[in-house]
């Protein structure tokens, strides 16, 4: 992508990694063209990666709303599939110094890229994310396990960057490109201190997987991606502050929500002593 030499860039991108998500991805990118002003401008890039279906043809539908805009969106339609080689295309595509790195699946709401905006405006490395929302399907089981996850000490007080997660420049040069890793929100999120890291009160809506299979699914390669960064990247974890989650508040929760308890242990049991290697691939259980 070529830009003439005095062209100023965008002050924040939005790259959204897509793979086979006609369904989501117009949805997805008419949330981001419905933000609220961002100063300086923001550039959006898809980027789909082994896409066999109409991923891409829906993406550059949305041009045209962007250009109202006065932003810019482009869409790059890569063969070769993978999120961490599309999130790696997506970086070497666009200019500004703010990243906002986004799911096909996930909706902002229109106050959201200018707080991140404003949040990361400085010259000390940061992260930054919104508040998260979850959004479960019509399934029993998935709607249960969202109550109790909502309420994880993690989820409900930290800054987790479930599906976004965006960082500043200095931010972006702790780390070069993306590592081929499973967990690419836990990678980037260690990445700083506690301190660094800052929760915006802006919302952006956050699917859970329908089923309990998906449930156990997702739930398992969560768990693979975490012991992979410890593996991998044992000095991030200096930068986890996971709070406690005492057993004295999962009694609560317990006694408050049976249901979602049992449906939230259930799925932690499953995982735990399933079939080793089970759920190795990517899902998210759609």
């Amino acid at each position: 992508m070529n830009h003439p030499a005095d062209d100023v860039p965008p002050a924040l991108a939005v790259i959204v990694p897509a793979s086979n998500e006609e369904r989501l991805i117009a949805r997805c990118l008419s949330a981001v063209a419905e933000s609220e002003p961002v100063p300086g401008g923001v550039e959006v890039v898809v980027v789909a990666n082994g896409c066999r279906d109409a991923t891409v043809a829906r993406a550059e539908a949305m041009q045209p709303a962007f250009e109202a805009r006065g932003w810019s969106l482009s869409v790059i339609d890569r063969a070769e599939g993978g999120k961490l080689p599309a999130l790696n295309a997506g970086d070497a595509a666009v200019r500004a110094p703010i990243r906002v790195y986004l799911d096909a699946d996930v909706e902002v709401t229109p106050a959201l890229l200018p707080q991140l905006a404003e949040a990361l405006d400085t010259v000390a490395p940061r992260y930054a994310s919104g508040t998260l929302r979850m959004v479960a399907p019509a399934s029993a089981a998935s709607r249960a396990y969202a109550r109790i996850w909502a309420q994880v000490p993690f989820m409900a007080t930290g800054v987790p960057g479930c599906g976004l997660f965006a960082v500043n420049a200095a931010g972006r040069a702790r780390w070069d490109a993306f590592p081929d890793i499973v967990s690419d929100d836990t990678f980037v999120r260690l990445h700083f201190a506690p301190g660094e890291r800052i929760a915006v009160p802006a919302a952006y809506r956050w699917p859970v997987v329908s089923g309990w299979p998906a449930l156990v699914r997702v739930r398992r390669r969560q768990d693979r991606g975490v012991e992979e960064i410890a593996r991998r990247y044992p000095a991030l974890l200096a930068n986890d502050d996971k709070p406690a989650f005492p057993a004295a508040r999962k009694l609560r929760l317990a006694l408050r929500d049976p249901v979602g308890f049992a449906v939230y242990s259930g799925v932690a049991l499953a995982v735990r002593f399933g079939p080793a290697g089970a759920g190795a691939g990517w899902s998210r259980g759609r």
